[in-house]
């Protein structure tokens, strides 16, 4: 999708367009180390957009569902972390207690 004007630079974007507002639209971006910034939800023009936490969604599931025991951290990120990113993360999995090699 096109976007007009400066591009923030960041690992992750979240683009939200208002059907009554296009083509404006809102970006979020963030990065892997920063936690996913709650966004509105676009809904009908006369309604009350609700505030998506997805971040805490995520963890939700996460801690539900089991991923600590499902997934095998010692496999290598699709697509590959930055050197920087892959220490923050190996430092992160080792704190809690995840297998990281």
């Amino acid at each position: 999708m096109l976007i007009l004007g400066n591009l923030p630079s960041s690992d992750y974007r979240i683009l939200v367009s208002r059907g009554d507002h296009r083509p404006v639209s809102d970006l979020y971006a963030f990065h892997l180390r920063q936690p996913i910034p709650p966004f509105p939800l676009p809904l009908t023009p006369k309604d009350i957009e609700p505030t998506v936490d997805l971040q805490h969604l995520l963890s939700e599931v996460y801690d539900q569902a089991g991923f600590d025991m499902r997934i095998d951290y010692t496999q290598p990120c699709i697509p590959p972390l930055s050197k920087a990113d892959a220490v923050w993360v190996h430092t992160l999995l080792q704190q809690k207690e995840l297998n990281a090699s």
